[in-house]
């Protein structure tokens, strides 16, 4: 657990899985990226599924949902599905459960975001936290439930059509406080209306980019994953960020990465890199 003012930050984990190395790092070549990403005999890399869980304005809110446990053995042998931890799990060990939610912030609805949103009971898909309100942009949740051809392997409805089902879906506009000192912010890039969310109390904050700066290892500017949709926005998007990051000293949350879940940055030379890790 880490303190942003008055405001917890729990670090859950639902397991980690594995993409393909080129996919996750795209253009840069493979002898870049494999020094600090190895990857296995299928060209893929480990990848974490960090969600934080914010204790705020009397409200427990979780950050992304992790993959869920809606997939079968073919599913998991192509993604390398390693749940031995989970986010059931990871709650339970904090005396928590489902129930125990308050509001689910999804930064955009691809499966590895969304897929923890929902399970199924009694045959039934459902939402996952019976008592949450479920928050995501309206744009995103419009391209979701009209994907093309390039997003449609992504969005999966079984991980929001229920939310809506159940009146539990919260559509937003734009930058918005979802409770005092937790605030999603629209950053585009990854997906047209992937949102950021960020902390900030008592003087301090923490970013939760999620899939503009997916680990420590895309801090490079460059270093852009092949999936964005709108790379020249990630591009924009991790600039203005990570500046004002280095100069006011917030700490980042990267939710895909498996050594280091939140730190600070620093710059050497012309380049940012990770500094005091966090958690």
């Amino acid at each position: 657990m880490i303190q942003i003012g008055d405001i917890r930050v729990h670090v859950l984990s639902d397991g980690r899985f594995r993409l393909d190395g080129g996919a996750m790092f795209g253009v840069v070549p493979r002898v870049v990226w494999e020094k600090t990403d190895p990857a296995d005999e299928k060209n893929r890399v480990s990848l974490a599924l960090n969600v934080a869980l914010l204790e705020a304005g009397g409200k427990r809110i979780l950050v992304d949902t992790g993959m869920g446990d809606k997939w079968g053995d073919k599913e998991r042998g192509i993604y390398g599905l390693d749940r031995s931890t989970d986010l059931f799990g990871s709650l339970g060990a904090l005396g928590l459960g489902p129930e125990d939610i308050d509001v689910v912030i999804n930064t955009h609805l691809h499966f590895d975001h969304a897929g923890g949103n929902t399970r199924t009971i009694d045959g039934r898909v459902v939402p996952t936290f019976p008592k949450a309100r479920y928050v995501v942009q309206l744009g995103e949740w419009e391209d979701a439930t009209r994907p093309h051809e390039r997003s449609r392997a992504s969005y999966l409805e079984e991980n929001y059509v229920p939310l809506a089902t159940a009146r539990q879906l919260d559509t937003v506009q734009g930058e918005l406080e979802i409770v005092p000192g937790v605030w999603v912010m629209p950053v585009g890039g990854h997906t047209a209306y992937h949102q950021m969310v960020v902390v900030e109390s008592r003087g301090e904050t923490l970013a939760i980019p999620t899939d503009v700066v997916p680990t420590a290892s895309h801090l490079p500017l460059p270093f852009i994953m092949g999936y964005d949709l709108f790379p020249l926005g990630t591009l924009e998007a991790k600039r203005r960020l990570l500046a004002r990051a280095f100069d006011e000293q917030w700490s980042l949350l990267f939710y895909h990465d498996p050594r280091v879940a939140v730190a600070r940055i620093r710059k050497q030379k012309d380049r940012y890199v990770l500094g005091e890790a966090r958690a």
